[in-house]
């Protein structure tokens, strides 16, 4: 059973969004403002905190500055009222896993929360994980290096980061949103065109096995495939 920290301090939406993500399976602790939040995060283990915005006492980007600071790897969505583009550029910024805008249906909460856990449990399974097997090659993600049939080939930081992402999404869609904010911190088209090209270099180093390949998978992202 996932549990999770829900920071609402409007007391009628707070009670609705308790109740039915308890009856969809979920276990949550609600809090009403910033700082009882922070309390209760060091406090217990959560799976994925939804934060509102705008909250008494410690408002919603800075309770997941400091959330963030502690933990880099929990799940944080955030629930605003507000649509404009710079505040979910902020939330992205800190390190935001999604923004959802009020009012929004139950419905949509729920799938939003499962695609969230769903896309970051790999990376929190395999944290610790950095020796992959790539079809003939052997990636060492600390050394940066990948290495075939006694060839060595040297990655940058970048390329490090982008192939770990891919082989901890084996043969899955790692989404383009999700490794830009993590590899480079910010999902914008100039980043974008970045990854692309990066992309673009890995598909060369690993191209003497034809069993490997790096698609491009329409509106979505990339997934890298070892037949």
């Amino acid at each position: 059973m996932h549990k999770i920290l829900l920071i609402e301090d409007d007391p009628n939406l707070g009670f609705i969004l308790n109740e039915n993500l308890e009856l969809q399976g979920f276990k949550v602790k609600l809090c009403v403002d910033g700082e009882e939040g922070l309390t209760a995060y060091h406090r217990d283990h959560f799976d994925l905190c939804l934060v509102d915005v705008m909250l008494p006492k410690k408002d919603g980007f800075t309770l997941a500055r400091e959330i963030r600071n502690a933990n880099r790897d929990i799940p944080i969505i955030f629930l605003t009222a507000k649509s404009l583009k710079d505040d979910r550029i902020e939330g992205f910024k800190i390190g935001g896993d999604d923004y959802i805008t009020k009012p929004f249906s139950m419905e949509e909460l729920v799938l939003r929360i499962q695609a969230v856990l769903k896309r970051t449990k790999p990376a929190a399974e395999h944290k610790g994980k950095n020796i992959f097997a790539i079809g003939k090659y052997r990636f060492d993600y600390e050394q940066q290096n990948l290495q075939s049939s006694g060839k060595l080939q040297k990655l940058t930081s970048k390329e490090s980061e982008l192939l770990k992402l891919l082989c901890l999404h084996l043969n899955d869609t790692l989404e383009r949103e999700l490794a830009l904010k993590l590899v480079w911190g910010e999902d914008s088209y100039f980043n974008g065109r970045s990854m692309d090209v990066f992309i673009s270099k890995l598909r060369k180093y690993l191209q003497e096995d034809k069993a490997i390949e790096i698609l491009n998978v329409h509106g979505k992202g990339f997934k890298l495939i070892v037949k």
